[in-house]
């Protein structure tokens, strides 16, 4: 299906998205939508004819927990809600710990990637086949960036996408700012990965922006799209027209002048014209090609187990303060802790804006201070809760007025008694106790 020029359409951004021309088709956070009811203006733009693809953040289709049932009907209940053709996601996992583990759970409340390793495709190809029948529409996955890498890799990021559509005949959705993330942090030069990929299975491309700090590139979603993005995606275009390009942005959002001007600076990007391919690397090292190893039935308990050991270490290690799992850079997953944290905390004074207001410019300092070794487990509104209930079981904030206004905030959400220390202590005993 050709699908064109789009744009990621966001609630802040919705009136500029249907006033900017030469919009073919929009991309909507599915989780961002309810189950029974479009925001109005995605009304007027389906009945304008505007495509409307519904793309998922919270499946976690990389972890080793096999998809969630309830999750699955509510991305399939949004496909049929947008009359969408087709539904994507990503390689990626978002949670880790539990019965695999017999840990406690653990949210990242971020895109986290898998290893890429024979076990890590396996469960992920069989993830993927489960979604693929819960889903009434095709799935597309996205690469996605990172700021690490995995230690024993196997495979190259062209070779496990390659792999993956093989054995699933899922489509991608390539994401060249990432492509451009992974060069700068991780040394992946994109026209490989561009060489190893199956092209004719790219459902469309996203284009968007971000910023290096020290040496590390930050795929913010926030920040104009640069010319090495722009380079990245000639490069595909000279190996493949695809279906359609997206441009993402999620914050920060800029003029609707700028956003028309992004718009047709990937319009005009001209396809590269493709260099003389490397030389194969020696077989049995990564960057060759793999050697075949057949499609499996299953990814099996021990595949499984594996994958969820060493996904919990690193996911605790990031939000919990665990020790590092041998292997990996510290330097790396320091940078990568606290950007976790940052999100963390934006994404709570989006949810709750009350508590930034309450707590005014201590909000942020407070907020990193209570997550360092408190990892989300229960989704961003239980965190924000969660965190007031700190504050006042500890008598904060100093101030008498913020404070009763705090615990006012926190009952009538939670309680109709504010929380105490004692009282604190007594549930977080009977939590350990039930295992919870």
């Amino acid at each position: 299906m050709k699908l064109g020029i789009g744009i990621g359409w966001r609630p802040e951004i919705a009136e500029v998205v249907e006033a900017l021309p030469g919009v073919d088709w929009v991309e909507a956070v599915a989780e961002n939508l309810c189950s029974d009811h479009l925001p109005e203006s995605l009304v007027r733009l389906r009945e304008r004819g505007v495509t409307v693809v519904p793309h998922g953040v919270a499946l976690g289709l990389g972890g080793a927990d096999r998809p969630d049932p309830e999750r699955l009907a509510a991305l399939a209940a949004r496909v049929e809600l947008l009359g969408a053709p087709l539904v994507t996601e990503h390689i990626a996992f978002v949670r880790a710990g539990g019965p695999l583990t017999a840990s406690p759970a653990l949210e990242a409340g971020h895109l986290l990637p898998v290893p890429r390793t024979w076990d890590a495709l396996d469960v992920l190809c069989e993830n993927v086949r489960i979604a693929q029948d819960s889903l009434p529409v095709p799935l597309a996955l996205e690469n996605i960036a990172a700021l690490v890498s995995w230690p024993g890799e196997e495979l190259t990021e062209g070779q496990f996408l390659a792999e993956l559509v093989e054995r699933t005949g899922v489509r991608l959705l390539i994401d060249v700012a990432n492509l451009h993330t992974n060069h700068v942090n991780r040394g992946e030069d994109p026209a490989t990965a561009l060489d190893e990929i199956p092209v004719e299975a790219i459902a469309y491309v996203h284009v968007a922006g971000g910023i290096e700090m020290d040496g590390v590139w930050h795929d913010t979603h926030a920040h104009p799209v640069t010319r090495p993005v722009l380079d990245v995606l000639s490069l595909l275009r000279s190996r493949v027209d695809p279906p359609g390009i997206l441009l993402e942005r999620d914050d920060d959002f800029p003029s609707a002048e700028e956003l028309a001007r992004e718009l047709t600076a990937i319009r005009a990007t001209p396809a590269a014209t493709p260099s003389a391919p490397s030389a194969p690397s020696a077989p049995g090292t990564v960057g060759a090609r793999p050697s075949g190893r057949p499609a499996c039935t299953g990814a099996g308990p021990g595949a499984r187990g594996r994958t969820a050991v060493a996904q919990t270490a690193l996911l605790s290690a990031l939000v919990a303060g665990t020790p590092v799992p041998d292997g990996f850079d510290r330097r790396r997953l320091g940078v990568q802790s606290r950007a976790l944290a940052a999100k963390r905390a934006d994404v709570v004074a989006k949810v709750a804006p009350e508590l930034p207001e309450i707590l005014g410019t201590g909000y942020r300092k407070e907020f990193l201070a209570y997550a360092r070794n408190r990892p989300m487990s229960g989704g961003y509104r239980r965190d924000a809760l969660a965190f007031a209930e700190l504050l006042l079981a500890e008598g904060r904030p100093a101030d008498d007025d913020a404070r009763r206004r705090l615990s006012l905030w926190w009952q009538e959400r939670a309680s109709s008694r504010p929380p105490h220390r004692a009282g604190r202590l007594v549930r977080s005993a009977r939590a350990a106790l039930l295992g919870r």
